[in-house]
This record gives structure tokens, C-alpha cells and sequence, in this order.
């Protein structure tokens, strides 16, 4: 049996894994699914990264993110993706069922990436009405 549409941790959160090859984590999924060896390991673990689930604040209308270059030139910022299109009704968890975007983060340490992400999401302006 196959499942259709299945997510492994999510949909977005799989890009801050690394993986020898450059294989995503969907496809090193499906390979060991199917019974192939997973890839060997290459030049040792790559650089600390994470990703920061940007949570609904209140309910209500998402008017405007504000501040989303000022939170992606903060440095170790990889990417920020706000996934909810303006003008479209949101719930907080867990009445509601999405988040509103992501952060992604990579640097030297843990700590760094954690602060950066923090630092990142502290610049955003969220308006719901």
C-alpha cells in the first residue's frame, strides 16, 4: 500500500535537513520504504540548522506580515516563507490547523541558530483584524 499526500514532519520542516547526496528527507523516506540502503554518511554531520513554525497569534483576518526583510537579513536566516495568503480567515492552535509561515536557520552552533531564529521571528509584524 501507498499513501498518497503523506508527510513525514510536515511540510515545509523537512528543508532544514541535510542529508548525504542531497537527498531530501521524502526521498531517503520512499528509498527505505522500497528496501534500498540509506546513503552513506560523507564528510561527518553538516551545520547546525532549524526552523522556526511561525504560530497564528489570535483569530481574525491576516491583513499583512510586516517586516519580512528585516527578519530574513538577519544573519544565519536561510529562508522565511509566510504559507497563508493575505485576506484569508486564521484560527490560533489548536482550534486552528496551520501555521502562519516558517523561518529557516542555519549556523555555526545550535545557540546561533536558535537566536537568529528568534531574532527573525521578533521582526515580524503580524496583522489580524
Amino acid at each position: 500500500m501507498l499513501e498518497l499526500a503523506a508527510r513525514s514532519i510536515g511540510g515545509l520542516c523537512s528543508r532544514a535537513l541535510r542529508f548525504p547526496g542531497g537527498q531530501t528527507l521524502e526521498e531517503l523516506v520512499l528509498a527505505c520504504a522500497l528496501g534500498r540502503p540509506p546513503p552513506q554518511a560523507g564528510q561527518g554531520p553538516g551545520r547546525p540548522c532549524g526552523v522556526f513554525m511561525l504560530p497564528v497569534p489570535r483569530p481574525g483576518t491576516l491583513r499583512a506580515v510586516h517586516g519580512r526583510a528585516d527578519a530574513h537579513a538577519v544573519p544565519g536566516i536561510t529562508g522565511l516563507t509566510i504559507t497563508i495568503p493575505l485576506g484569508q480567515r486564521v484560527h490560533p492552535l489548536p482550534d486552528g490547523d496551520q501555521y502562519l509561515g516558517f523561518i529557516f536557520a542555519e549556523a555555526g552552533t545550535r545557540q546561533d541558530v536558535e537566536k537568529a531564529l528568534t531574532a527573525a521571528s521578533r521582526k515580524l509584524r503580524v496583522v489580524i483584524q
